[in-house]
């Protein structure tokens, strides 16, 4: 096979899924707004910032130009952070093949999206400013991965959701190798949501993790993280079908609970250790509040997307009567509004 296609983000997801495209004999272009980035692959093929001593094939190539990065492709995967998608959405309105409905498109960024009624799904607010072809047909991919070991060839599944069947399947095919497993899916809300609220578990995951690992309670173990996973998985679900999830064994699939175990268990995850942080170096104390944090977050070093989705789910668990105390505990303690060892206590007291 020998697509054009384009990955409109360079952090480690983007380039892993540029590398496995890739390495189908297809020709990829990824469109990095760091250009320093974008030389260090085209001259080393390789992203030394976010996914180092991974080598890119030579058919990876990167621009800094969206236009160049956009046009006449035949698939289009958006990787940006949530906090920066809509942006980089605008930018591409431009480009021809978009406007004339000609590319299929798919996302790999999770979390909610700020709109005037309250936070949103990314697909349903990418539809609104999208040319009206791409209604119903864009393409969700999630799943229980990450790109440090996608990159190597680790076995791993993922699952491609769309209202729009052959753009799934279209995906499916695209990205699918021998070590990495696709599967269809319809249920393109509880995907999302699934993939947005388990990065806010994670962060509480997190700090469990520390805590027990430092000995602050002696009643902490293994079984108490499996406890907190599942009460998490409960949350999810609850949020899923208040926002429309259509199949309720999405979140007993490896867009629900897979994707959500290995967030808190990996030693990759980002939002895993962003929560042991929280405990083992007081990474909050900088910050004010939960919107001064999001306000500077390049100051951690790194992304932890569950930040931005769990200040999103308090205002939807508030819009939709929902009793979620693992994720609205969370956003309280990124509002500097509770302490995290206070919290981890009460939380299991709640439990029994």
């Amino acid at each position: 096979m020998d697509a054009k296609i384009s990955i409109l983000g360079a952090g480690a997801w983007g380039t892993a899924i540029a590398k496995v495209i890739a390495e189908k004999n297809n020709n990829v272009i990824i469109w990095s707004f760091e250009e320093e980035t974008r030389d260090d692959i085209n001259n080393k093929q390789v992203n030394s910032r976010y996914l180092p001593d991974v080598q890119l094939p030579e058919t990876v190539r990167a621009t800094s130009d969206i236009e160049e990065a956009a046009d006449g492709k035949q698939f289009l995967i958006y990787a940006v952070p949530s906090m920066f998608l809509l942006d980089t959405v605008k930018k591409s309105l431009t480009v021809n093949s978009i406007r004339e409905g000609k590319t299929i498109i798919a996302v790999i960024t999770k979390g909610f999206l700020p709109a005037e009624n309250g936070p949103r799904l990314i697909l349903e607010t990418m539809e609104d400013y999208l040319p009206g072809f791409y209604q119903k047909s864009l393409v969700y991919i999630s799943g229980p991965s990450h790109a440090e070991e996608v990159a190597v060839g680790k076995i791993t599944g993922l699952i491609a959701a769309s209202e729009n069947a052959k753009n799934s399947i279209r995906y499916r095919d695209l990205i699918k190798n021998h070590n990495l497993f696709v599967y269809s899916s319809f249920d393109v809300r509880g995907v999302q949501v699934s993939a947005a609220a388990k990065n806010v578990i994670a962060i509480a995951f997190g700090m469990l993790d520390a805590i027990k690992s430092i000995g602050g309670s002696g009643v902490f173990g293994d079984g108490t993280e499996s406890l907190l996973l599942a009460a998490g998985l409960n949350e999810i679900q609850m949020l899923g079908k208040a926002m429309g999830a259509t199949h309720p064994e999405t979140f007993t699939s490896i867009a629900g609970i897979g994707d959500l175990d290995v967030t808190c268990r990996s030693v990759w995850g980002r939002n895993r250790r962003f929560g042991r942080e929280i405990i083992e170096k007081n990474i909050l104390e900088p910050f004010k509040n939960i919107d001064d944090l999001l306000s500077r977050i390049r100051e951690i070093g790194y992304l932890p997307e569950g930040i931005a989705a769990a200040k999103y789910i308090k205002i939807l668990a508030e819009k939709h009567k929902l009793k979620i105390p693992v994720s609205l505990g969370m956003g309280n303690i990124l509002n500097r509004e509770l302490d995290p060892y206070e919290f981890i206590q009460k939380l299991f007291d709640g439990l029994r």
